[in-house]
């Protein structure tokens, strides 16, 4: 051994060791991983980029399949789902209906799906450098948001030549929406996530789960047809309202009020910007519990993995 690397082994020696994540507990802990992931902002712009890159490498069409496939999945659920089994019966420009329900629920959906199987996938990264290793379920985050805001010119522009322009006071319910599938999107992500290290079954069964979320939720149908089921079988009260008050369900019925203005005041529940309101609130404590759970978790992702 050379005298300089026994003189690099000295220094190290009398360094003192420095921990690579809070281990505070509670809102402390909480707000360091914060600022440990605002501090690689730019690495989290890189690793969103990357995602969105990869999606399409090496396809002929690129990006454009972000709007291919909105607009395949919203003709098969028209022409089976409205026209061959009658869904659309009742509800008036049933495009836009289902359209708008298909672009909020395709954001929890890809969010969700792809932070679970985030750590994972970036398990070279993982085991290598030390960075917040929440920046990868929220890359994920950010590469759905994009896809998101391609959907959503496709429905802004289908509903102006559809002759269902939504320029009225109830497009702002896009926002709590949005806000409600960004927050439950994150902290069900960064939950799902660190248990996926452990228990691989956990990103299968997150697919199993989104699938029956969608059916759960209004879009192919309508809430007053639950509301009337509910009432003809004489089903508790509580039951239609733990239904209704699903965060998916409310971000579901948010669009629709936003971008879909054939509803009447009978097609949503009442207090409905309230609930959504709720909704978001409880939505940011399920961050902090979830994000001081994978806090928890992460210690061991390296030798899991």
């Amino acid at each position: 051994m050379t005298d300089s690397a026994l003189e690099r082994f000295d220094r190290l020696r009398v360094e003192p060791l420095m921990p690579v994540a809070s281990r505070q507990g509670g809102f402390r802990g909480f707000w360091y991983s914060l600022q440990s992931i605002a501090s690689r902002r730019q690495l989290l712009g890189l690793l969103i980029r990357r995602d969105i890159k990869a999606r399409y490498k090496d396809s002929v069409l690129g990006l454009l399949w972000t709007l291919i496939n909105p607009i395949v999945q919203l003709t098969v659920y028209y022409i089976v789902m409205g026209q061959f089994l009658g869904a659309a019966r009742g509800i008036d420009n049933f495009a836009i209906y289902i359209f708008s329900g298909l672009t909020i629920y395709g954001l929890f959906s890809e969010t969700l799906s792809g932070s679970t199987a985030s750590i994972v996938a970036n398990a070279g990264l993982v085991k290598k450098v030390y960075v917040p290793r929440e920046i990868f379920p929220l890359a994920t985050v950010g590469s759905a948001l994009f896809t998101f805001a391609v959907q959503l010119g496709v429905l802004v522009l289908a509903c102006i030549i559809l002759g269902a322009a939504p320029f009225t006071w109830s497009i702002f319910y896009f926002i709590p929406s949005l806000m409600i599938v960004v927050v439950y999107g994150t902290a069900l992500g960064l939950l799902l996530s660190a248990l996926n290290v452990y228990l691989r079954d956990v990103q299968y069964l997150t697919q199993v789960l989104l699938m029956l979320a969608m059916w759960a939720s209004p879009i192919v149908y309508g809430w007053t047809m639950v509301n009337s089921v509910f009432t003809q079988f004489s089903f508790p009260a509580w039951l239609l309202q733990v239904y209704t008050n699903n965060p998916v369900t409310l971000a579901v019925l948010g669009f629709h009020k936003a971008f879909w203005i054939d509803g009447t005041p009978a097609d949503y529940p009442e207090g409905l910007a309230v609930r959504m309101v709720v909704a978001i609130l409880i939505g940011v404590v399920l961050i902090w519990v979830f994000q001081r759970v994978f806090a928890r978790l992460q210690g061991n992702f390296a030798q899991e993995l």
